[in-house]
């Protein structure tokens, strides 16, 4: 057999291939329409309701301004690295979080693992996003419905000034009493909320139409809902900022506590709102690339990205802390008295402070509509992640999949939706604590550690960021090769051991989970890693061929399918062609045969392969 020339191949240039045409590129998954929809989509993706709700909660906690430099260091070290690594990945295989690990095939279960954890985090996500609704709906009233206790679901604690230590605040009893009406505990479930039904229906068909033609449609709906919030949050600041007691809200919030920098817990909570926020490890970077031309600029999109979501942060802590500050000050308490983390802050003490705000009715609407569209365009993402990995898996099996692609989503929010109901019970809220506690910190952690090691260590980082060259023209700086290889993998690291030591029991506020709801959430943990080495396993003694040995050694080589995914580009970085190319002769007939070269000035002409 004769042997082909595709290591003569000569890459051309950026200049020479020209990929910024009309219209899609790859005819099959199709490509965004332009760059703004990818960069709206992964602003859309990343900037999510964590970092309104979470990652002002762990500034203040945490040393105030002081807690940016941990944040900003794992930003670089971990964030910046694995981000870059995972859009570029996509981007050149053209494939979603499970179709790209044809780069060593023997981890395909990395992007199984990226699937499960973004499915569980679906379910209960677009029970947040209910939640808003329900918000929303109520703030069209003359007065905010949970800034008074003359309601029927308010108790006789409730008080609204003159606070004492049994005492609760409207807005807490609205939350509990009326959006939850909250049971003791799991052991009692009790009924499906009507209310929350609906809004969880509403929910989930306003993202069924968004997705219902994956990029082509939600790429044009992120236009509002990724830019919408940032006008929200600039009136916010600029109301904010103006209100009496805004000055001590946000001095609490950026303080610098330089002593705490000495607490390994700081650090902890530095990276892992890292992986929260940016999105690195769930598939969704993979996925969203995968529909970027080849030749995009994804070094120079994924920094402004990186860029925008760290700053979006750190806008929306003054913001939240301005006007809590304004809250504070009006109860006269501290305001350490008055904040809370997580759905606390932006269902309790947020809209308690709006409700104290002239024409309260008006910032509560901006304020809930902000956070339905920072949740909706993160849903976007997560569920094409899971759809587009559906679609590249049963591709081999069904090529015609894409032209049902409508069904397949239909089918996919119709089944999440129904794995949801239990958390829209008087019990739901323990279910859903339960889930956004186990769902994907410790898997998310597991899968960014394995995945740094596959692609520098298994598939080469050198090799990798030659890759990465014939997208780009120009080589990456050395500085990520050294984060793959030595400096990601080892904060990531750091984490596990710190996170194992200072475990400690779930609890909702006063109560405490029982042993067996504990146990249900380390098995959440172990079926967001179990398809890593359960996929290993089976690829060694099912799916390979030949000796125990030789199957493994072939699993950590790149399959025959792995690079770019059109002729022209596999020709361009030097990988032998698979498919058809545009004249209509098949590509594998290269199997012996010699082919086209491409000449000095990097340009190859139409027909792309000429057998002998």
């Amino acid at each position: 057999m004769a042997k082909t020339k595709h290591q003569e191949l000569k890459p051309a240039s950026p200049e020479a291939v020209d990929d910024s045409q009309d219209g899609d590129e790859n005819k099959i998954r199709g490509n965004w329409t332009n760059r703004c929809d990818f960069m709206l989509s992964v602003i859309g993706y990343a900037v999510g309701l964590g970092n309104v709700w979470r990652f002002p909660y762990l500034c203040y906690r945490n040393g105030g301004g002081a807690f940016l430099i941990p944040y900003l260091m794992m930003l670089c070290l971990a964030g910046f690295p694995l981000f870059i690594m995972e859009v570029g990945h996509g981007q050149f295989a053209s494939k979603g979080c499970i179709g790209a690990w044809s780069i060593a095939p023997i981890f395909k279960g990395i992007g199984y693992s990226m699937c499960c954890v973004t499915v569980l985090c679906c379910i209960y996500y677009n029970v947040i996003i209910g939640y808003t609704i329900f918000y929303f709906y109520s703030s069209f009233t003359g007065e905010v419905p949970w800034k008074s206790c003359n309601n029927t679901w308010n108790t006789d604690t409730c008080m609204t000034a003159n606070f004492t230590e049994d005492a609760t605040r409207p807005s807490s009893e609205f939350w509990n009493n009326m959006v939850l009406a909250r049971s003791e505990g799991l052991h009692e479930m009790g009924t499906i909320r009507w209310q929350n039904l609906v809004c969880l229906i509403v929910a989930w068909i306003i993202v069924f139409l968004c997705i219902s033609k994956g990029v082509k449609s939600s790429g044009k709906v992120v236009y509002f809902t990724a830019t919408f919030p940032y006008v929200v949050l600039f009136i916010l600041l600029i109301r904010g900022v103006t209100l009496p007691g805004s000055a001590q809200g946000i001095l609490f919030y950026i303080r610098p506590d330089f002593s705490r920098l000495a607490d390994a817990n700081v650090w902890k909570d530095g990276a892992v709102q890292i992986f929260y926020s940016l999105g690195p490890a769930w598939g969704g970077l993979h996925t969203m690339a995968s529909y970027n031309k080849f030749r995009n600029n994804f070094y120079r999109d994924s920094l402004i990205l990186a860029c925008v979501n760290c700053g979006t942060s750190i806008l929306a802590g003054f913001v939240i802390f301005s006007v809590i500050g304004f809250m504070a000050h009006d109860m006269q308490l501290p305001i350490a008295n008055v904040t809370d983390t997580g759905p606390g802050l932006a269902f309790v003490a947020y809209p308690e402070a709006l409700a104290r705000m002239p024409v309260a009715p008006l910032w509560s609407v901006l304020f809930f509509f902000m956070l339905f569209t920072l949740g909706l365009d993160s849903q976007f993402v997560m569920m094409e992640t899971v759809i587009t990995a559906i679609c590249d898996e049963l591709q081999s099996f069904f090529p015609r999949i894409f032209k049902f692609k409508i069904w397949i989503t239909l089918a996919t929010c119709f089944v999440c939706f129904l794995l949801a109901l239990p958390m829209v019970t008087n019990g739901g809220i323990y279910i859903f604590s339960l889930m956004e506690t186990y769902s994907a910190g410790f898997s998310v952690l597991t899968i960014g550690f394995v995945e740094a090691i596959v692609i520098a260590y298994v598939y080469g980082a050198k090799r990798f960021l030659k890759d990465m060259k014939v997208m780009l023209g120009f080589q990456l700086n050395i500085y990520w090769k050294v984060c793959w290889m030595v400096l990601s993998p080892a904060i990531i690291a750091f984490i596990f051991v710190f996170w194992a030591v200072t475990y400690e029991s779930l609890t909702y506020y006063e109560y405490t989970y029982p042993l067996w709801a504990e146990l249900l959430g380390w098995l959440m943990i172990m079926a967001g890693v179990i398809f890593m080495p359960a996929y290993a396993i089976y690829y060694v003694i099912i799916y390979g061929k030949g000796t125990v040995r030789e199957r493994f050694a072939q699993g950590l080589r790149p399959e025959e399918s792995w690079g770019p995914a059109l002729d022209k580009h596999r020709l361009e970085a030097g990988y032998p062609l698979l498919h058809q190319n545009e004249t209509g002769v098949p590509t594998k007939m290269l199997n012996g045969e010699s082919y086209e070269m491409i000449p000095a000035n990097g340009i190859s002409n139409t027909k792309g392969v000429e057998p002998v």
